[in-house]
């Protein structure tokens, strides 16, 4: 019987494998709990583009690491959009994800530019925006 969850072993293989050991297999669980957290949020299931999963990735890590969120994504080798496309690829490859036979890596260029999105003041409004949004739920 195949376990249902990916292993810190298989992401690590994906990531030597297809991606030469150039992004930390964190980064590949993280975008994987990032597609997660987007399918969840959906009403009714549906496919993910590349630019929605690359802003639930920018959401989740603001959520979870706030200012430290680029430092982080950094360290495992997220350092654009076009990265987290390599990794969705690999991932495809791998069978750990699915795709359409329209999605593309170009899906994942350029959808927002890292300096930006995890400055300092885009990450505070982020954190803001995801407060009032929990808070608009709770009511």
């Amino acid at each position: 019987m195949k376990k249902s969850s990916t292993t810190y072993e298989e992401l690590e293989k994906i990531s030597h494998d297809a991606l030469g050991g150039l992004v930390r297999p964190q980064a590949l669980g993280f975008v994987l709990s990032a597609l997660d957290m987007s399918l969840r949020g959906l009403r009714q299931r549906r496919h993910i583009t590349g630019k929605e999963l690359c802003m639930a990735v920018q959401t989740l890590a603001v959520r979870e690491y706030g200012l430290m969120a680029r430092e982080v994504l950094n360290a495992w080798g997220i350092d654009s959009t076009e990265t987290i496309g390599r990794i969705v690829f690999a991932l495809v490859d791998a069978g750990k994800m699915s795709k359409t036979d329209e999605d593309t890596p170009a899906d994942f260029e350029r959808v927002f530019n890292f300096d930006e999105a995890f400055s300092p003041t885009a990450v505070l409004k982020a954190a803001r925006d995801l407060r009032s949004r929990a808070r608009r739920k709770s009511t």
